[in-house]
């Protein structure tokens, strides 16, 4: 008598999801090389021993040397220390500026879809609104206007200027998701809105949030180093690697300090680049009709 042959292992979405993800190369490189990046930043303090902000007036724009591995800037400033520290800022603001987005996005989103009517024509009526205008003439006229920049405002301010992409995904998202049978049979058992919101809606939604979360940070890193390389991000002498590469403006520094500004350049590349391949990972381990194959 022959035996049943084994039956495979049941597999949850996410699990599904998980596999596919670790099969992408690309994106385990990018979460390598991120980690190498974010660890470089946390214990910056434990690699280098140099203040990134004080300035030795008599070390203007040395040359690479022992003491000062990547060289001074022009206010004597250790370059390989403002590295380092720089890294930290543009982590900060491109987390905290996703976190933030993510949060008005989701919320905006959520009540334009799931109520529609009047209030999703408010919600997308503001959020055309805000599209209309440039993001970054809107960015830079309220930077203009405020007298001195912090990273909270900073943050604060590229959220409240790029919430309404991600608004209109979760609003998508929402519609098709509305009319499904399993939400009007939790609606038919009298469960509240917020219960079926988050009980119902939102893990269906989770894979097109979380893909571009992540590549909503990659963006808020490079709208950060370019606020920065044309003076109107985070001032001096807070090391960023926007405000690092400002520097190679001046053609002799450009010429003759390539150490000076190639490194945070490759910073922004390669961080821009890790967290791009995550991405892209997450979005073909959550695309939906690879969990149908």
């Amino acid at each position: 008598m022959q035996s049943n042959p084994k039956k495979k292992k049941y597999q949850s979405p996410f699990q599904l999801s998980l596999r596919r993800f670790l099969k992408n190369k690309l994106a385990i490189a990018g979460i390598v090389v991120l980690l190498i990046i974010t660890l470089s930043a946390i214990f910056a303090p434990f690699i280098t021993s140099q203040d990134p902000t004080y300035g030795d007036l008599l070390k203007i724009e040395k040359p690479p040397t022992e003491e000062h591995i990547l060289g001074t800037d022009g206010s004597g400033r250790d370059n390989f220390a403002r590295l380092l520290y720089g890294a930290r800022i543009s982590l900060i603001v491109g987390f905290s500026a996703m976190l933030f987005t993510l949060v008005i996005g989701v919320i905006t989103g959520a009540i334009a879809g799931y109520y529609g009517g009047k209030i999703d024509s408010m919600i997308m009526r503001l959020a055309d609104l805000v599209l209309a205008i440039p993001f970054i003439v809107l960015a830079l006229t309220i930077i203009a206007l405020l007298e001195s920049v912090t990273i909270t405002l900073f943050v604060t301010v590229i959220a409240l200027t790029t919430w309404p992409t991600l608004t209109r995904i979760v609003r998508g998202t929402f519609l098709s998701l509305r009319e499904q049978e399993f939400v009007l049979g939790a609606k038919a058992i009298g469960a509240s809105d917020f219960r079926v919101i988050f009980k119902h809606f939102i893990p269906n939604a989770i894979g097109p949030i979380i893909v571009n979360a992540t590549l909503m940070m990659a963006t808020m890193i490079i709208v950060e180093s370019g606020l920065s390389f044309i003076g109107m991000g985070i001032p001096q002498p807070t090391p960023t690697w926007g405000n690092m590469i400002s520097e190679a403006q001046n053609i002799r520094i450009l010429r003759d300090h390539p150490e000076a500004w190639i490194p945070p350049g490759l910073g922004i590349l390669l961080t821009v680049l890790a967290i791009n391949f995550i991405g892209d990972g997450l979005r073909d381990a959550f695309d939906p009709k690879s969990n149908r194959r």
